[in-house]
């Protein structure tokens, strides 16, 4: 899904209810959203806060969660899930709003192999003190 011009924060925080919308609408009913952006996912665990300016998407949010299904929400490094960084790295091309990949795409294939068989790369983290 092309946003257009938006925050790293906000696509992310959208993107986690228009995946939960359609997992729900799928059938699914044990989903774990995962997400690279630990700000998104504090926002989204947040008792419902009506005075930042993603107060609306994140109550759609906790609506969803709210049906009847488990929904687990988690941080996730951005190396942990190849498939998502792939898709997002082509997001400008697309033109705006929804958009189908072709399974043909081999390298989204590759990735999805890779994230299925739970391979990461390593990831340098430096202690701030």
């Amino acid at each position: 899904m092309n946003l257009g011009i938006c925050s790293i924060t906000r696509a992310e925080l959208i993107g986690a209810v228009e995946g939960l919308q359609l997992a729900w609408e799928l059938g699914y009913r044990r989903v774990n959203v995962q997400l690279d952006s630990r700000c998104a996912v504090e926002i989204l665990q947040r008792q419902q806060d009506h005075d930042h300016r993603d107060s609306a998407v994140s109550h759609h949010f906790q609506e969803l969660m709210q049906r009847d299904w488990e929904v687990s929400l988690t941080h996730i490094y951005r190396e942990g899930n190849k498939c998502a960084d792939y898709i997002a790295s082509q997001g400008h091309q697309l033109p705006l709003g929804y958009s189908m990949f072709p399974i043909t795409d081999t390298t989204l294939v590759s990735w999805i192999l890779y994230d299925t068989l739970g391979l990461s790369e390593p990831r340098l983290v430096m202690n701030e003190s």
